[in-house]
């Protein structure tokens, strides 16, 4: 019979079929010849010690127990061209998995996408580094895949108690992702990898009838007796059905404006907010390997941090090891960065948001604005960071110690961020009180991991986009708005995940319970 174990080794035996199977041997007292097959099952790494570990869950076949390589594969779906319609505004995670699970479900998803495909979105990426031109419906939050596709393609979740974690990456990698996802404690694509990915599952969409409707922006919601009729787009052309997925994304602004306008309920939510701070990868593996020299069998170190500073919470956020920070304003006048790695790792920096957890009476200066008052707010400091930059996408920036010294920078050396840098002294871009709670907490944070308050380190302002300001509240067992029957708000945007995994198990929910109300 299979045996399965759980074990700790070194990187190098982890890193090598014929060591491990040597290793395992010496395990279970048998040959290394007799073992036919190991499978792992997990692996994460426990840098806790100097003498850093690999913990492995694996199943070890002995020659004559049954074993067969599984191939993943997609569900079997059914033409979908002639079934009842369904509306999905939006083609990042929620919305393109919410599509695949109507046609898994024998209904029709028309997609509607205000920005482009993947790789027409690539052109205005470029736009936005280069020449500071912002497209305010394709960059890298709007468009084709959302804002995960060309900002990471992070899986990791603790929305576990959400729904099927494992069915999301399955699927995933019968659209191509490799295998290591369903093995890694912390999964990851890559942003070089993750497009393809994303077309492949665009083109199976249309494959079994459903329709992808891209540069096509939602400007109303047909409402009557408080029941969806359908949409209607920026040409003015109508699109009629009485179910409406809306996953729109954290920064939608004008969605929030639309439903506010036609007081469609939704509510102000709290979310974080800070900087994304650079380091070299040298020093973050100096620092969580605690060596001079990483070695070929351990990846680019991350880290993760917590602190309380003056009853808030400051934590890292979005932490990319050997990645790039990138310009990620939706609209022309803000400046707001972001972080991604390639799916190797392989760059010489390393870099996370550092957020504040914000409060609901933080935005009190902008009540008048109801709901959206904390959109505002944030729109706020995104555009005096604008100002500050010199009215570029340029990003401003301040050396760690200097900005806890309430110091400017003399200099700031080129960093990963294209665009490129302004000295600027960070008081300037946040409200005093955020300030002093960020300058605090990189001091404790320089006393958890050593090295890491350095004024090498180069702070870029402002990482505001965490999650959304907005609530769109819905009913728990139905997941239908409280207020318009048929519209199921979904996602990030709406206030009910936090990433590529939960997104994606919102989409598939909100369909499930379509679904079951179409019954």
């Amino acid at each position: 019979m299979p045996r399965e174990l759980l074990l700790q080794v070194t990187p190098e035996i982890a890193a090598n079929e014929l060591l491990l199977k040597d290793y395992l041997s010496k395990q279970i007292k048998v040959s290394p010849k007799e073992i036919q097959h190991v499978s792992i099952l997990k692996r994460s790494i426990d840098a806790r010690q100097k003498a850093i570990k690999i913990n492995l869950k694996v199943i070890i076949y002995l020659k004559g127990e049954a074993f067969q390589e599984t191939k993943i594969e997609l569900p079997i779906y059914k033409d979908v061209s002639s079934a009842q319609e369904v509306i999905v505004v939006g083609a990042g995670p929620a919305g393109l998995f919410a599509a695949l699970q109507l046609i898994e479900l024998g209904l029709k998803p028309i997609v509607i996408e205000r920005g482009k495909d993947v790789r027409g979105r690539r052109r205005d990426l470029k736009a936005i580094n280069r020449e500071h031109i912002v497209n305010e419906d394709s960059n890298y939050c709007f468009g084709e895949g959302g804002a995960g596709t060309y900002s990471d393609g992070k899986l990791y979740t603790r929305s576990k108690k959400r729904g099927d974690v494992t069915r999301i990456l399955e699927l995933l990698v019968a659209f191509g992702a490799s295998e290591d996802i369903l093995v890694e404690a912390h999964p990851h694509i890559g942003t070089n990898k993750l497009p393809k990915i994303i077309e492949d599952i665009r083109n199976k969409i249309i494959e079994f009838g459903g329709q992808v409707l891209f540069d096509t922006r939602v400007t109303d919601i047909l409402v009557k007796n408080n029941e969806v009729e359908g949409i209607v787009t920026q040409n003015g052309d109508k699109i009629l059905a009485n179910k409406l997925i809306l996953a729109t994304g954290h920064s939608a602004r004008d969605i929030f404006e639309l439903l506010d306008k036609k007081k469609i309920f939704i509510e102000a939510k709290p979310f974080a907010l800070g900087v994304r701070a650079e380091h070299s990868q040298e020093l973050i593996d100096s620092i969580q390997y605690s060596c001079d020299y990483r070695g070929e069998h351990l990846p680019p170190a991350p880290y993760s941090i917590v602190k309380q500073v003056n009853g808030r919470g400051m934590y890292s956020f979005c932490m990319c090891p050997g990645g790039v920070i990138a310009p990620c304003a939706t609209s022309p006048g803000e400046v707001v960065t972001n972080g991604w790695s390639p799916s190797k790792r392989d760059q010489a920096t390393a870099n996370s948001g550092i957020v504040i957890e914000l409060k609901l009476e933080d935005f009190k200066p902008f009540a008048k604005f109801g709901a959206l008052a904390g959109m505002e707010f944030q729109k706020s400091i995104e555009q005096k960071a604008w100002h500050l930059a010199g009215e570029t996408q340029k990003v401003p920036a301040q050396r760690m110690i200097d900005f806890t010294q309430n110091k400017v920078s003399a200099d700031i050396p080129k960093t990963s961020y294209v665009p490129g840098t302004t000295s600027v002294e960070m008081g300037q871009v946040f409200p005093g009180f955020l300030s002093q709670i960020l300058r605090e907490g990189f001091k404790e944070f320089g006393k958890s991991m050593r090295g890491y308050l350095t004024n090498e380190a180069i702070l870029h302002a402002p990482e505001s986009r965490t999650s959304s300001p907005v609530r769109i509240p819905r009913d728990p067992l139905t997941l239908e708005h409280l207020q318009i029957k048929g519209l199921y708000p979904c996602g990030e945007g709406a206030g009910y995940a936090g990433g590529i995994i939960s997104a994606a198990i919102d989409g598939e929910k909100c369909a499930l319970m379509i679904a079951e109300a179409l019954k």
